[in-house]
């Protein structure tokens, strides 16, 4: 176990790294891997409870703390009532991440490897550092598939957590990954719409991208010729509450010119800065089952025949084909698609957990469906939903999510 102190301004910055199995649960494997986490605390706030985050991806390193204004945004807000735990998943940033290197492995052993990062042994980390850390309890904060990892977190150690707060993230329980999948196409549906009623001339500007990646004709910075599903994507913009302004100003921009091409490269998502969101994103989903491409697979009828219904969080195999950055990971992602993966959630111990706290669910939430997330919510009666359509997916970027919800938790209704 190593730990050092640094400060960062008015921050106090404490850099954990512990040791922990690879593989929990079986004494005779005796693969390790090490897990990092940043505690911070301001001046005065050094005896406060902690607070861990979790993540959204999967596949994505906790946010670097840094001075007034703090990063990530909610930061401030949580020092005023704890000390806050940034901790890196398994696999990402400073904790063993996966990377290209380690696909000299072999897909066989590096699918199997993954299988080993999921929300199961991610709660098991977090175990393991809490118990570092010399405390009894704490709290969770999780955004998006970080909601999804409370909720294991819920299933498995209920007992360890003081206050869940949830952002985004109450994930569907026993559901199929197609059936989550098939939602959110209604979802990106209404987004998209909603998008074209407000610019409707860039309905055609879509139709006249997709005519050009057809004929392989949009080539990106890296070399990537885009497909016209891999341009359709860009409709995981709108699920933010920004976003749409990207998607605006990337539609305004002339297809030939550096400004586009660079623009877009940025804009489309599943980079392979981090492959790992690519390549097992959809078990997020997979609560007891295997995946298949599901979000392939359910594409509706009227999406295959429109091009500008732009989809969002929907990953393709044939980008294993025509990005540059995910062709190297074309085995490994089929290997992981197959996988029989097992059962996240116990709704009957999500029920008896006795959870306390507050969740923010949107209303127009492209990623995460509203219908299933109230469902969800209804297991958890301590936990008070906070259903509203002020804000995307992302909303907990915005400075009064996260006091909002701590108000909630605490009794202090507002608003």
């Amino acid at each position: 176990m190593a730990v050092t102190t640094r400060r960062i301004l008015d921050l106090t910055v404490e850099d954990h790294t512990i040791t922990v199995p690879l593989v929990w649960g079986d004494a005779a494997d005796t693969r390790t891997i090490e897990v990092y986490a940043a505690v911070v605390s301001r001046e005065g706030g050094e005896d406060l409870p902690y607070l861990v985050f979790l993540q959204g991806g999967p596949g994505h390193e906790s946010p670097r703390p840094f001075h007034w204004p703090t990063a990530p945004s909610w930061l401030d807000a949580a020092l005023k009532h704890y000390r806050v735990v940034l901790i890196d998943q398994r696999g990402t940033g400073r904790s063993t991440p996966v990377g290209d290197a380690d696909l000299a492995r072999g897909a066989d052993e590096l699918a199997e490897h993954i299988t080993h990062l999921r929300a199961d042994s991610i709660v098991r980390d977090c175990e393991a550092l809490r118990e570092h850390l010399g405390a009894a309890t704490w709290s969770v904060l999780g955004q998006s598939f970080g909601g999804f990892t409370s909720l294991a977190y819920l299933s498995t150690d209920a007992a360890s957590l003081r206050e869940i707060y949830v952002t985004g993230g109450l994930s569907a329980i026993g559901r199929h990954p197609d059936e989550v999948y098939a939602l959110t196409y209604d979802k990106q549906r209404e987004g998209s719409e909603r998008y074209y009623r407000r610019f409707p001339h860039h309905r055609d500007t879509v139709r006249r991208l997709a005519d050009l990646a057809a004929d392989g004709r949009i080539e990106l910075p890296d070399g990537e010729v885009v497909s016209v599903s891999r341009l359709r994507s860009l409709g995981m913009l709108l699920g933010t509450n920004d976003g749409w302004q990207t998607l605006h100003h990337l539609l305004e921009e002339e297809p030939h010119t550096n400004a586009f091409r660079y623009d877009l490269s940025a804009a489309l998502p599943f980079s392979a800065r981090n492959p790992l969101y690519f390549v097992f994103h959809e078990s997020s989903y997979a609560d007891g089952h295997a995946t298949r491409w599901s979000a392939e697979r359910v594409e509706p009828d009227d999406f295959r025949e429109d091009v500008t219904l732009l989809t969002g969080e929907h990953a393709r195999s044939e980008w294993l084909d025509t990005v540059p950055g995910l062709k190297p990971w074309k085995d490994v992602a089929l290997a992981v698609a197959e996988i029989e993966w097992p059962q996240l959630y116990d709704a009957d111990r999500l029920a008896a957990s006795d959870a306390r706290g507050a969740a923010a669910v949107y209303v127009n939430d492209l990623y995460v469906p509203i219908e299933f997330s109230l469902q969800t919510a209804a297991l958890l009666p301590g936990v008070i939903p906070w259903i509203t359509n002020e804000h995307e997916h992302s909303g907990l970027r915005q400075g009064e999510v996260l006091p909002h919800l701590i108000d909630l938790a605490h009794g202090r209704r507002v608003r």
